[in-house]
């Protein structure tokens, strides 16, 4: 929690912030991220009015699952934020974020930032091959023995058409 009550109240107008946050693992309505290098966050609060904007950058790492091979590999969180948040209750904007307090709660506010930068297919490499459909082998570490025979399962009635039997 960051104090802004000196924002509010127009006593300063710049503040600027170097926190690293205490956050273990990351949640969105599907899966846990576990945080493996902590979220520290550097930047600056802003107050114009009754908004004040939030500019800095987020850095740290997380472990992701690959969407191919289904290993864990480390994901180097790079993340700018640019936030406008007010404490009045009169503005409507969708887009500026309503603080109740003279408390800023930093954490959710980078949680959700980085849950939403995160790549919808999680790759642990750019070539992943993934896993065999048949076996489950992990294809970057060689090839199975299972025979690939591409035929789409509308059609395979028709290989039976041709056979010698």
């Amino acid at each position: 929690m960051i104090n802004i009550s000196e924002l509010n109240e127009k006593k300063v107008s710049k503040k600027q912030i170097d926190v690293t946050l205490d956050v273990v693992e990351l949640q969105d309505s599907y899966e846990k991220y576990t945080v493996l290098k902590p979220l520290k966050v550097i930047g600056e609060l802003n107050s114009v009015g009754d908004i004040i904007s939030l500019e800095g950058k987020v850095t740290g790492v997380l472990e992701l699952t690959c969407s191919r091979c289904l290993k864990n590999f480390n994901y180097d969180i790079q993340l700018d934020i640019n936030e406008k948040l007010t404490n009045n209750p009169e503005n409507k904007d969708d887009e500026i974020i309503f603080i109740n307090n003279d408390k800023l709660n930093l954490t959710e506010i980078v949680e959700n930032n980085i849950i939403m930068s995160l790549p919808i297919q999680r790759l642990c490499q750019e070539d992943c091959k993934g896993l065999c459909a048949s076996c489950g082998s992990d294809l970057n570490l060689g090839e199975c023995k299972c025979q690939h025979l591409n035929i789409d399962p509308r059609l395979a009635k028709l290989k039976d058409l041709f056979s010698n039997d």
